[in-house]
């Protein structure tokens, strides 16, 4: 066993005591966590303007803090841009994390000196419980890739910006770095085909312990391995152990990544986005969710996605959750971040210790009809129709398709199979019937002929690829919405339509 391997076993033995030590001190670590951002925060622009300096408990906070999206934080990001010091937070960020928004355009997420340990350590401590719960230590010593975003950094206000994973990528552990893919220039290049191709040179001769990325980049990178040596991932990769994933549900690309792959490796999921590192699986059961993380200077509260959109919606705080139901995540923070609404659904599946899992996106739901269809519901019951008729899944999209006349408008399904089933329409009623299961809105409407059901629509291979190059977001951390109330994707996928199931 290499020198690196064995140093990393009792280190994750004591990381993996510290983090089930704190499972049982989640609430009050919560209460802790917003006393240490109030006292910080009390002496910032923001927390004068919004009297922070007299807030005392979790009640006081939600009266003088509402809840804002980027939109309406945007003026005091402006005002760090200007160079303005101790506006959200003190001093200035040492980063600005650039990431793409739907209505804002590009955002430009601060990352404090405070918040900077949040992002590298809960990554460290995510692969440290895996070893000690799986005694697989001998990944440490192997070879590692991480897809992720270029390493080049711009400066926006005389603060270096760049995308989440590159400004992380600087901060990787000298003992990891050495044994780090790919290298640093390929990181660089922009162009994700052209990094695909130079990363499959650098890797293809390389044993692969860790392979870490969102699942559709990921199964482009299997893709292509593939077809330059014929062979599965795990005769190229002898002993590649552990696929680390996140950003997206796993488990509509599960199966073709394990096909890939050509066996059954272990799994470890992870919640970062550019405003924090919230979540991470703590145990080998993927199905066991993924542990909060109360104790790493974010301050969490949830919204039930029923009231999401009302002008005062109900916040919660940890101890007032319950299990099974969808909330939206709002986040205050050592970046200076208050009561941000980050977009993002979870679902708490245990309350002792705190796991969830993400559901969606609250703008990535289908209403156009009141039915209020999520993410969760539409990947559920394709997963187990494909199941259920041996189909297999690449991506998947859904929009409404509003039709003038009673029972003419329904829901349309952009599918790219893998493994197509032998009969597509019997696979949509399929389909249909386990939406309808799962939201009784979309039955009543189904039920009440106000909508026909779905519509599927086959797609030719690598049909998402090829649209996600034509609007120039192909690669690094761009991702395929589910869902969608407007017809914008629907319309761009046309050019690959292959068949429809009426």
């Amino acid at each position: 066993m290499k020198l690196r391997s064995l140093l990393a076993r009792p280190f994750a033995s004591f990381i993996q005591k510290q983090i089930r030590k704190q499972m049982q001190s989640a609430v009050e670590d919560q209460r802790r966590v917003l006393q240490s951002l109030l006292k910080v925060g009390a002496h910032t622009e923001f927390g004068a303007a919004h009297r922070l300096s007299a807030v005392t408990n979790e009640q006081e906070f939600r009266q003088a803090l509402p809840v804002r999206d980027y939109e309406q934080f945007k003026p005091w990001i402006e005002r760090i841009k200007e160079g303005r010091h101790n506006v959200l937070w003190k001093g200035q960020p040492i980063y600005f994390a650039k990431t793409s928004g739907t209505t804002s355009g590009v955002k430009y997420i601060p990352i404090t000196r405070e918040s900077i340990p949040n992002h590298i350590q809960t990554a460290r401590n995510a692969l440290l419980c895996y070893m000690a719960e799986s005694s697989n230590h001998t990944f440490a010593s192997g070879r590692m890739i991480f897809l992720s975003g270029s390493p080049e950094l711009e400066r926006v206000g005389g603060i270096p910006t760049g995308r989440l994973s590159g400004i992380v990528n600087h901060h990787i552990p000298s003992y990891l770095r050495r044994n780090q893919l790919p290298s640093y220039e390929t990181n660089c290049t922009e162009d994700w085909e052209e990094k695909l191709d130079k990363i499959i040179a650098e890797t293809l001769d390389q044993d692969m312990s860790l392979i870490s990325g969102i699942p559709p980049w990921v199964q482009m990178y299997f893709d292509r391995l593939t077809a330059r040596t014929g062979r599965p991932v795990k005769d190229i990769f002898p002993h590649f152990s552990i696929l680390v994933h996140g950003g997206v549900n796993f488990r509509p690309y599960r199966d073709s990544l394990m096909a890939s792959i050509g066996k059954v490796v272990d799994t470890l999921e992870t919640f970062p986005a550019s405003e924090g590192f919230f979540a991470f699986q703590d145990t080998r059961n993927p199905e066991a969710g993924l542990l909060l993380n109360t104790n790493s200077g974010i301050y969490f509260e949830f919204i039930p996605v029923a009231n999401v959109f009302e002008p005062n919606p109900r916040r919660l705080a940890l101890h007032e959750v319950e299990a099974g139901v969808h909330y939206a995540l709002v986040v205050s923070t050592t970046a200076g971040l208050w009561a941000y609404s980050i977009g993002d659904t979870v679902r708490f599946l245990s309350l002792d210790p705190y796991r969830i899992e993400v559901t969606g996106r609250i703008k990535h739901f289908i209403s156009a009809f009141g039915e209020h269809v999520i993410a969760e519901e539409v990947e559920y019951s394709m997963m187990r129709a494909a199941q259920e008729v041996g189909a297999s899944v690449v991506e998947f999209t859904v929009a409404p398709l509003i039709l003038a006349g009673e029972g003419q408008s329904c829901h349309e399904w952009f599918i790219e199979f893998d493994r197509p089933p032998a009969d597509l329409p019997a696979f949509a009623v399929c389909v249909d019937g386990y939406l309808r299961e799962k939201n009784i809105y979309y039955d009543d409407l189904i039920r009440g002929k106000i909508l026909k059901p779905l519509v599927i629509h086959s797609l030719h291979r690598n049909a998402f690829i090829h649209y996600m190059r034509s609007i120039g977001k192909l690669g690094g951390q761009h991702k395929v919405p589910r869902l969608s109330n407007d017809r914008v994707l629907a319309e761009g996928l046309q050019p690959y339509l292959e068949s429809i199931s009426l």
